[in-house]
């Protein structure tokens, strides 16, 4: 029993870090993005991120990352884990930021044509993963054969699955889904739903 609760209190310690790494900016009003790292329309919400929240302010906005790995992009359980382990690292949240730019800014190298052929058909998960650290400089592969990194998968995929979150990207604000709001939206317009112009 008290080697269940350590275990349990270190889960719960790696859950909370991994949830900071993957929050930028501090204010109370809250936008969780649902991203998949290799869908197109993810890459395009989350190379506006930034932005947004320089507009914003980041002492008014919260921009909370969620992971929506999704079986269809068949590499995306491999992404994912990845970019978790990477938000498990001291410097957590800079790591996933290079990880998940990098693979935006390589995306075609992570995912298949048409999510079934192609030249990633003869890509091995030992491949994926040394290109995710020779892009992003960021090397978790010691840290992603933990078992304890499962916890932090089938979190986010139980906090999708709860707020009936499907596609990606998905946002909610302030814990409200918003269906309306979209990948191909301008800042302003996502600024204007935040009711922070």
């Amino acid at each position: 029993m008290m080697i269940e609760n350590k275990v349990s209190d270190m889960t719960n310690a790696v859950l909370r870090h991994s949830e900071q790494s993957l929050t930028w900016g501090r204010g109370e009003r809250v936008l969780e993005v649902f991203l998949e790292p290799t869908c197109p329309f993810s890459v395009l919400t989350f190379n506006k991120l930034p932005e947004l929240l320089s507009k914003a302010g980041d002492d008014r906005l919260q921009i909370k990352l969620r992971l929506q790995s999704q079986p269809w992009h068949l590499f995306s359980g491999i992404v994912v884990r990845y970019i978790l382990a990477a938000s498990t690292l001291a410097d957590g949240q800079v790591a996933v930021k290079a990880v998940m730019q990098s693979i935006a800014d390589h995306r075609e190298e992570f995912e298949f044509i048409d999510h079934c052929h192609g030249p990633n058909m003869q890509t091995t998960p030992e491949q994926l993963l040394q290109r995710l650290v020779a892009y992003s400089g960021v090397d978790v592969r010691e840290i992603f054969d933990q078992a304890d990194l499962q916890n932090l998968i089938k979190f986010q995929a139980k906090y999708a699955r709860q707020n009936g979150i499907h596609v990606s990207p998905s946002f909610m604000i302030d814990g409200l889904l918003q269906p309306t709001m979209s990948s191909q939206d301008s800042i302003e317009d996502w600024l204007k739903t935040l009711d922070l112009n």
